[in-house]
């Protein structure tokens, strides 16, 4: 595939082009190394940019995450369900379910990397459940405090938020 860093002129961001498939998206693609997605074409010209992308800023952590929503969440829909009608307490226990599955994985980032990008009701399941880099104040309190308390590889318990309840995976 033959990627390329674009600088994204409303948003002052870049962004990486497929040029093969026309795709656009503002995370770096899956499976490629630092070194490759340093030789993306123009990746050059935005080296500082994607150093930070690559790197995150001070203070800022890395985490993917699982979302189970109810009907009390903020939204209560999702890509795969118009209209969520779960009770909160029936969400945490199709989470818990989800958390047996993650623990007794040989590979627990594999497991939830799978598992999120087929039942987080999140619209990052289409990155595996990950969020990116984010500093304080970014995140929902609850899910801030969780993701900053982690240690790197770890997953939390079941996270409470106003958009439902989360698993999550801090990565860096």
């Amino acid at each position: 595939m033959s990627w390329e860093v674009r600088m994204s002129n409303s948003k002052g961001m870049i962004y990486f082009y497929n040029a093969d498939t026309k795709e656009s998206i503002w995370t770096i693609p899956k499976g490629f190394s630092e070194e490759q997605v340093m030789a993306f074409t123009k990746a050059d010209k935005y080296k500082d940019q994607l150093k930070k992308l690559l790197d995150g800023e001070k203070g800022q952590v890395r985490a993917s995450h699982l979302l189970v929503k109810h009907k009390d969440s903020r939204r209560p829909s999702s890509w795969k369900e118009a209209n969520i009608t779960r009770s909160k307490e029936e969400a945490i226990e199709i989470l818990r379910g989800y958390q047996k599955e993650i623990n007794e994985a040989p590979q627990k980032n594999e497991k939830f990397a799978e598992l999120a990008s087929l039942v987080s009701d999140c619209s990052s399941h289409s990155n595996s459940g990950d969020l990116g880099w984010f500093g304080p104040g970014q995140m929902q309190k609850a899910f801030e405090e969780a993701t900053y308390s982690l240690e790197i590889g770890s997953v939390s318990d079941i996270v409470t938020t106003d958009s439902g309840v989360h698993l999550i995976f801090r990565t860096a």
